[in-house]
């Protein structure tokens, strides 16, 4: 329910009151899907599609290379949605330099590439939501400080730097 005195002065409206004076009304409507669109117009404008991670709809890309990587990237996601992680999993046949323009535009707070290496070593290559290289993670202190970063609603910078990654 919105008070409204803009439209009433816009529209020119008035009404003859008791007194036989003209007065100006006050209108009142609802606008059950205007105010919250606006809201996330304005949200969306505000941080340029590139929500905090708490806010972010999708937290996490998991990316494969191949094929023979999927075992570890589903364990992955498994254990980051386990932790109440929004995440998603890409193990197509798309090249890694497609998975990651396409999954870059999305705007996650992070993507997770899972390779030969990640595999062997148990380890994630963790990238921000600009693409740059984070380097490679444990993936239990990732999870750690992500759902650390999710429930104090901080920034993705503060866990690049708890990880001990120059900005």
């Amino acid at each position: 329910v919105q008070v409204d005195y803009n439209l009433p002065e816009r529209f020119d409206l008035t009404y003859v009151g008791s007194d036989g004076e003209k007065h100006r009304p006050v209108m009142i409507h609802r606008a059950p899907f205007g105010s919250m669109e606006r809201f996330v117009g304005v949200l969306i404008e505000h941080f340029e599609g590139r929500f905090p991670t708490w806010l972010t709809p999708t937290q996490v890309h998991v990316l494969t290379i191949s094929e023979s990587h999927r075992t570890w990237a589903c364990e992955v996601f498994e254990a980051l949605r386990e932790k109440g992680v929004r995440v998603e999993i890409d193990d197509g046949d798309d090249t890694l330099g497609k998975k990651i323009r396409t999954h870059r535009a999305m705007r996650p707070a992070y993507m997770i590439i899972i390779g030969e290496a990640e595999c062997e070593n148990r380890t994630i290559s963790l990238r921000d939501r600009q693409g740059e290289q984070v380097g490679e993670v444990n993936l239990e202190t990732f999870i750690e400080m992500l759902r650390n970063e999710i429930d104090e609603k901080e920034s993705t910078l503060n866990l690049v730097k708890e990880l001990g990654i120059k900005e």
